[in-house]
């Protein structure tokens, strides 16, 4: 799947991700590799 665009978290960066949990797409910046989740999604499952 190709993501085109902004991530929804920043809306400055091109996203290059899309998130599983939650269909976001962000960018490098706002993606947690080690859980391959957005930023959001994985503070969400710290908690």
């Amino acid at each position: 799947m190709s993501v085109t665009g902004l991530c929804q978290i920043c809306e400055r960066e091109t996203a290059s991700h899309t998130c599983p949990g939650c269909g976001a797409v962000v960018c490098d910046d706002h993606w947690d590799g080690e859980r391959r989740l957005c930023a959001d999604c994985a503070a969400g499952a710290n908690a």
